[in-house]
Parts: structure tokens; sequence; C-alpha cells
């Protein structure tokens, strides 16, 4: 699903008006919210292309007039069935490691942290943010949705940190945003086993946020964003008030990205094999998920 599906809401696509080719993105004038859905081009993955176009709508939501588009929410999904990201783009990073490109790799994680940054900022203005995963969420894609204020995922959602297969470790801001949410040691467990956990398990564990029936995803955040609109002010100053008592700064999280910048050159022939045989396999699973959503619409042809 490309669209969000309200039908009472006024909606703007602002990504046809910002010129997007990577991701959908509406404001919902009754929710006061943006909507991103992330469509996995050329594989459901954070590429550079992705990510200039979620700066430039972090950036036009920073600059949203609040008379003429007030924005209160942003809800951070996936238009690619049963994936919401994979992570990041190791087709990319393989490349920069190749040829040695450390500055490279360190803007495309700085570009990542910034984003981060601006959600745990709530955007200067107390814009609430919201992931919904549905279905895969590994790597960076279970990062980012860390950052965000609330984690709204579905209850077989595969979900977990698979770099330590390839000897790197989540290097933008996994350790500091889990830690927000369990201990140190459930975080470095978290982050260095390898292990896919179910929207379920994790749900325990308390770093998901709230839990969804499969397929109920997006009803059950709609239910979340309207809870919140009823109390938004003193919900604001409350999340306001755990990140002054659990403090992140860019400077921390960039001192970690500088470690995951030089042990990404670090690595070896049989870690850029299992990068390649992993980006293989992304681009496989992009098309079996191409493949379902179009078998809809093939059968009411």
């Amino acid at each position: 699903m490309s669209r969000i599906s309200a039908t009472t809401a006024s909606i703007t696509d602002l990504g046809r008006v910002r010129g997007y080719g990577h991701m959908d993105a509406f404001y919902e004038q009754e929710t006061r919210a943006v909507w991103f859905r992330m469509r996995g081009k050329p594989r459901p993955s954070f590429t550079p292309t992705l990510l200039r176009e979620m700066q430039d709508l972090f950036d036009f939501i920073r600059r949203a007039d609040d008379a003429t588009m007030p924005v209160h929410y942003l809800v951070a999904a996936s238009a690619v069935p049963g994936i919401y990201n994979l992570g990041g783009d190791l087709a990319y990073f393989r490349r920069c490691i190749e040829r040695r490109d450390a500055e490279a790799l360190r803007e495309y994680a700085y570009s990542c942290l910034r984003m981060e940054m601006t959600c745990v900022d709530q955007f200067g203005k107390g814009v609430t943010s919201y992931a919904l995963i549905q279905g895969s969420a590994l790597g960076g894609g279970f990062e980012a949705p860390l950052s965000c204020d609330y984690i709204v995922a579905e209850r077989s959602a595969q979900i977990g940190f698979p770099e330590i297969l390839f000897d790197l470790f989540p290097g933008m801001g996994a350790m500091s945003f889990l830690t927000r949410r369990v201990s140190p040691a459930a975080a470095e467990r978290l982050i260095t086993s390898g292990q896919m956990y179910t929207a379920a398990e994790l749900y325990e564990l308390g770093v998901v946020d709230i839990l969804a029936e499969d397929g109920e995803g997006e009803a059950v955040l709609r239910r979340a964003l309207a809870e919140h609109r009823s109390h938004r002010r003193g919900r604001v100053a409350a999340r306001r008030a755990r990140n002054l008592m659990q403090p992140i700064t860019f400077e921390e999280l960039a001192r970690v990205a500088d470690l995951w910048v030089e042990a990404a050159l670090e690595v070896d022939g049989r870690a850029l094999k299992v990068m390649e045989r992993i980006v293989r396999s992304q681009d496989r699973r992009r098309e079996r998920a191409a493949q379902r959503k179009e078998e809809p619409a093939a059968e009411t042809a």
C-alpha cells in the first residue's frame, strides 16, 4: 500500500509537490500528520537518494507554517509488502570500503544521525514521531525507528541487527537509543547476537511501544494518534522532560559513528562477500514483494 488509507481527511501529496521518487509522502490535514512510505528502490534499504529525500521532507516539516500547515505528527512507514526496511545500503558501503572512502561513509552516517536527532528534538516544535513496522526491520531499518517517539509494530514482524555477520555493528545510534528502553547489557545482547526477534518479543522487552496484530498496524496507529491528540500538550511536554533526563547529543552519536567508519574500513574480503550475498538476497526479496503487490490487481483484472 503506497498511499495512506484515510477517507475523510484532506490530503496533500507532498511526494508529488516535492518531486520524490523513492518514497511517497502525504500531509493529512485532519490529523495534522505527515506520513511517508519508503518505496524500496532499487532495494528496501536506506540508499543515499532515499536519505536525501527524507532530509528534504524533514526540512520541509521544520519550516512548515503552523498557520497554514500545522504538523503535529510524523509517521514513517513502508510501501513494500512484508518489508519495513532492511537497513544500510550495503552495496554502497561495499563500494566505499573497496576504495577506502572514509569520508563518504562518514557523511552517510552523519546524514542518518542528523535526521535521528531531528526526531529526538521533535523538529524543534513538538512534532511527535511514530514508526510503523510491518514486516522485516533489520540493521538501520531497526535503528531508525528507535529514534522515534513511538514504535508501532505488527506481531510477527522480524526485527534485529545482523551486522555482526559481516564483522560490523549498528553504528548510527542503536546503543544510545536502545539504552533509553532497556538496560545497557540487554542492548548489547540485542546488537551483538545477530538474532532476529519478533515484534511480540521486543514488546515484552519494552523496545516496541505498541503491538498490533498482523495486518492491523495502520488502524492501531491511527487509534494511538487519536488518543495522543486528546492530551497532546501534556504528552509532548512529558517527552521533552524525558529528553532532559536521558539526553542524547549529536556529538555522542558522531563519536560512535566514527568508530563504525573505522571498523568498516577494517573488514576483510570474507565480510565483503557476506555483504554481497545479503545484497543479492535483498534484491530477491524486493522482487518477491513487488510480485505480491501486483497480485491483487492481476486477480481483479
